[in-house]
């Protein structure tokens, strides 16, 4: 289910008025469906053992089982299952151990690791090890992994995390240091002072800006072909990841609704991006309220209630003419299940 294969004039046309942009053609590329390990994104220098990245590697290159991603000075994005992302620092390196989307492993050897997960769904099985420890990431929400100080780090979320005969429950705004002689117990961190000093947390946050407006983009084009169109089969079909060529790279788009990322940024499927505060453009929760960016509003109003922090608070969806008729839950928004595929190009 290609987003490039839209090839009516009409078609074109009209996508081409809705968004001011040009129509996609019906071209042919070597990109192809997501899966656990597809890299998305890359930085400076990195390899998938020793094969060199570059920036045609995108969306072609997947780390396989038993390969490892590598960074020199230089930062790599991979897909997990849709709506987690798994990003890997400068001077660092992971070994996928199991690609499977519903048992996804992947082992950092060195360095710094963050995971954004947007989605997770009880069948999912996503484990990060490290030192010798496996972290089962339990909620959507933001971790860090870091090899140099040992520790597993959650911002937002809740995780499990196994050592020896341990199991240590890690919520959000805590960490939990591996290296620790005697009793592991998590503690808490301050969130702010990281955020600002931590250079892959900030790397992390601009990315997840990024797959938002892509998200947008792709949503709108979607429901502007009409959102049952090509590649899509609308509520409990049509999520996963899906490929932009503008921004050169995979988003994920919810099968309904609409959810916030931890670090606030939104992303909506086809049916509900008209919807969006912000036509032609996104919004961003601040933990207070939404902030435009982009251009246009669609109706009359939009209100954001009990933010606060890493996570998206309660926020009322907007329709054109009045208020939405649902409210997200946390940072997470509102979610249902529905397909895990993804779609390339």
């Amino acid at each position: 289910m290609r987003l490039a294969r839209w090839t009516t004039a009409a078609g074109s046309l009209f996508l081409a008025a809705l968004l001011s942009l040009p129509a996609w053609g019906d071209t042919t590329t070597d990109r192809h469906t997501a899966v656990p390990g597809t890299l998305n994104y890359i930085e400076g220098q990195a390899t998938i053992g020793d094969q060199a990245l570059n920036a045609k590697s995108i969306g072609s290159a997947d780390v396989q089982n038993g390969q490892s991603l590598t960074t020199n000075q230089g930062k790599a994005e991979i897909l997990l299952t849709p709506g987690v992302y798994f990003r890997l620092g400068d001077h660092s390196s992971a070994t996928m151990i199991s690609n499977s989307i519903t048992n996804t492993q992947v082992a950092l050897n060195q360095g710094e690791a963050m995971l954004e997960v947007d989605q997770i769904y009880p069948e999912n099985n996503i484990v990060i090890r490290q030192d010798g420890a496996q972290t089962r990431v339990l909620k959507t929400g933001l971790y860090d992994f870091d090899n140099i100080n040992h520790s597993v780090r959650v911002f937002d979320g809740k995780a499990d995390v196994y050592t020896g005969d341990h199991q240590i429950a890690v919520k959000g705004g805590h960490e939990l240091a591996l290296n620790t002689s005697g009793k592991l117990k998590a503690k808490d961190f301050n969130k702010k002072e990281v955020a600002n000093n931590d250079d892959l947390y900030r790397w992390s946050s601009l990315r997840s800006e990024y797959l938002s407006e892509a998200n947008i983009n792709t949503a709108q084009l979607y429901y502007g072909n009409g959102w049952w169109g090509p590649g899509w089969w609308g509520p409990g079909w049509g999520a996963g990841w899906y490929w932009n060529p503008w921004f050169d790279g995979f988003t994920f788009m919810p099968w309904d609704g609409y959810l916030y990322s931890p670090f606030g940024w939104g992303f909506y499927s086809p049916y509900w991006a008209y919807r969006a505060p912000f036509v032609g453009g996104f919004h961003h929760f601040n933990g207070s309220r939404p902030v435009a960016i982009g251009h246009g509003f669609h109706g009359n109003a939009v209100h954001a209630f009990n933010g606060g922090g890493f996570r998206g608070g309660n926020a009322r969806s907007f329709q054109a003419g009045g208020m939405g008729g649902f409210h997200g839950g946390g940072f997470g928004g509102f979610h249902g299940g529905g397909g895990m595929g993804g779609h390339g190009r």
